[in-house]
């Protein structure tokens, strides 16, 4: 078996990316109920409802507990580090998303005034999630997680 066809039949790996896929077909669906727009970089893009963020380690940590069990050092790490990315996600990279609209808007009033400026694009304002979106990633990750090992389990290939 090489590598490849190892990684697409690891229940663990391929949890973790269906949590992605799931979270972020989600939030280009919801943005476009929401605004009317259908905006294809909500697909790959970071920030929004829910958290990708939080849907893929809870995912991942959903299904190395069901493959290891709760008392594996895997289970531990996995759990530690969704905390980690799940508080960075609602803390310092929300924090970076309303800074970069203080400054836009900053921005935009320096060039209404005539002031030249030297920054050409605009600052990304989609980077951290609300504590809802991260709760929200997180239980879809957790069922995404469950749900694609009980799919694996049971002999069916996602890929």
């Amino acid at each position: 078996m090489t590598f490849l066809q190892a990684l697409v039949k690891n229940p663990i790996f391929v949890a973790a990316v269906m949590g992605w896929f799931v979270a972020q077909v989600l939030k280009m669906a919801i943005h476009f109920l929401v605004t009317k727009e259908l905006v294809w970089e909500r697909m790959i893009g970071s920030g929004g409802m829910p958290s990708s963020h939080s849907a893929t380690v809870c995912a991942l940590a959903t299904a190395t507990g069901i493959q290891y069990g709760g008392g594996s050092f895997e289970f531990a790490i996995a759990v530690i580090m969704a905390i980690i990315v799940m508080h960075d996600a609602s803390g310092v990279r929300r924090e970076t998303g309303i800074q970069a609209r203080v400054l836009n808007e900053m921005m935009a009033l320096f060039r209404e005034m005539g002031t030249k400026m030297s920054v050409e694009d605009k600052l990304k304002e989609f980077v951290g999630h609300t504590p809802l979106q991260v709760w929200i990633g997180a239980l879809l990750g957790i069922i995404t997680g469950f749900l694609t090992c009980q799919f694996m389990v049971a002999g069916y290939s996602i890929f």
